[in-house]
């Protein structure tokens, strides 16, 4: 390629050829992260119409994630293979073939195979899509590229528990996977057209068989360790300890073997970036967090507070009404505010809205807990293109691909945890509740003498009364497991913020100044 060609393709986009290129990209992105949730409240309908209990039914979800987690570190090493264009658009294009086979299948096992190839072959498609808007966005523009990425990441999942139900309810179950097909088709199409040009190199790297098999059987160990952890009693199941050392010596051993190996799968010298150790453990802490908080609301609301899955869904996604409406205000802040003090503000939100939330009892309202949430996303907008930014401050470009791998998966990863470690203790803790609220249930106590009145002016009286009696007292419980835990995730969100003071200051990551400005 000549001089003046190699300079055209390291030129930013402009104009609607930029437009369509970042449109194409947050389509693909969006595409990915719904797949996350849009199966969750589709999985009874899934089961039921194929004869598999609910349990055997969760496996579609867990094998999508098993199969994501596998590939996300591994993404640098297959852009150094394939080259970024070509990785890309392929992922896409198979992401959107395994929709259609996943749409297709009616019996369990093909659709569990079919979901963990589609979350192999999608792996790529997030931190690659965030690469490339980094890359071909104008230096002056690369603030915004990060918060629409950002806005499209946070809609995802919040949209996807909505649509999956009213699809599923209104039509069938595969038409969740189907709606992928023409979003794929035009993502490739339009990607491939814009980008082919710009094509990073290429090597012909030796793949380390070894390692890339301790790595998939350590995660896929990890994640069902994590999936089904709750289900089976945790410790007290063979096949969750049996399941955790599997994971503790396949991961133990990759990271020796990777170290040690002439051509690792993954880059560890990027560990050497302070920022970026700290920025890909912080995101990794924080996501643990915020991941239960966004299982547990729609759960509780469903399952103690009447609420179906539409109206629960519709109450949790104002979360995503500031992040959507403030991404041009916070690309700009970007470019003016320190991002270290953006990334404080964000956890001190996250921490304030939590505190709120603690303080609802059974008769909250849903305008009251669509307020939370709406409160919550103030700190949502000011977070995740901030630390994204701020992790990356020192990275150059073609490490961008093994960095966001690593840190995607680590954001990925670590909800998934904190949904699994969520989940148990909210239950433990209702338990616990239950417990002492029971036992104050007795005709020395005025309280439960009323109850009992008034449940006899209905006549309920005798088993039905003290049945109807248990209903709320598991309600109550219930509810104040979730203060407790929404109470906890705010003093941790605030504990955080210590962790972030230690971080470097860096006005703007590296990749959104000019070569002169650096220069300077």
């Amino acid at each position: 390629m000549s001089s003046q060609g190699l300079a055209e393709t390291k030129r930013p986009l402009v104009g609607g050829t930029l437009f369509l290129g970042a449109l194409a990209l947050a389509l693909c992105t969006f595409m990915q992260v719904l797949d996350y949730s849009i199966a969750n409240v589709s999985i009874p309908y899934i089961a039921g119409d194929i004869a598999v209990s609910l349990n055997e039914g969760t496996w579609v979800i867990t094998m999508f994630a098993v199969g994501n987690a596998i590939v996300l570190p591994l993404t640098g090493w297959l852009t150094k293979r394939f080259g970024t264009i070509k990785l890309m658009v392929m992922a896409t294009a198979l992401f959107t073939l395994l929709s259609v086979f996943c749409g297709l299948s009616r019996d369990i096992f093909v659709l569990t195979f079919m979901r963990f190839v589609q979350g192999v072959v999608g792996g790529p498609m997030i931190p690659l899509s965030q690469t490339l808007l980094i890359m071909t966005f104008p230096k002056e523009k690369k603030s915004l590229a990060l918060a629409l990425w950002t806005m499209v990441a946070i809609v995802g999942p919040l949209a996807g528990p909505i649509l999956g139900g009213w699809i599923t309810y209104n039509y069938e179950w595969p038409w969740i996977f189907f709606i992928n097909v023409p979003v794929g088709i035009f993502s490739c199409l339009v990607i491939w057209q814009i980008y082919k040009k710009r094509e990073t190199p290429t090597e012909k790297l030796r793949v380390d068989g070894v390692a890339l098999l301790l790595l998939g059987v350590g995660i896929a160990a990890l994640q069902i360790m994590l999936d089904q952890g709750q289900q089976y009693d945790w410790w007290r199941s063979n096949l969750i300890w049996f399941l955790a050392i599997i994971a503790f010596f396949g991961l133990v051993s990759f990271i020796i073997k990777t170290a040690t190996s002439r051509c690792p799968l993954i880059d560890f010298k990027l560990f050497k970036n302070r920022n970026f150790v700290m920025g890909t453990g912080l995101i990794a802490m924080s996501y643990t967090i915020l991941f239960g908080i966004i299982v547990i609301s729609p759960l509780w609301l469903q399952t103690y507070m009447g609420y179906t899955p539409l109206v629960s869904g519709l109450a949790v996604s104002t979360v995503g009404i500031i992040p959507f409406c403030t991404v041009l205000l916070v690309a700009k802040l970007m470019n003016f505010v320190r991002l270290k003090y953006l990334v404080i503000f964000a956890l001190l939100s996250f921490s304030a809205a939590l505190f709120y939330y603690s303080t609802f009892n059974t008769d909250v309202t849903l305008g009251k807990v669509a307020l939370s949430r709406f409160y919550l996303g103030i700190g949502i907008c000011t977070y995740l293109a901030p630390i994204t930014a701020l992790t990356f401050s020192g990275i150059p470009n073609d490490k961008l691909p093994m960095g966001q791998g690593i840190f995607q998966f680590a954001r990925i990863f670590m909800g998934g945890v904190g949904t699994s470690l969520s989940v148990t203790l909210w239950n433990r803790r209702a338990n616990f509740h239950h417990s002492h609220l029971v036992d104050s249930v007795n005709p020395l106590n005025p309280i439960s003498k009323s109850l009992f009145d008034k449940l006899r002016e209905y006549r309920i009286v005798g088993k039905q009364a003290l049945a109807s009696v248990d209903d709320i007292a598991w309600k109550q419980a219930y509810m104040l497991s979730t203060n407790d835990l929404f109470y906890l995730c705010g003093w941790l969100y605030l504990g955080l913020v210590i962790y972030v003071l230690f971080m470097r200051k860096g006005k703007r990551m590296s990749f959104l100044v000019a070569p002169k400005e650096k220069a300077a």
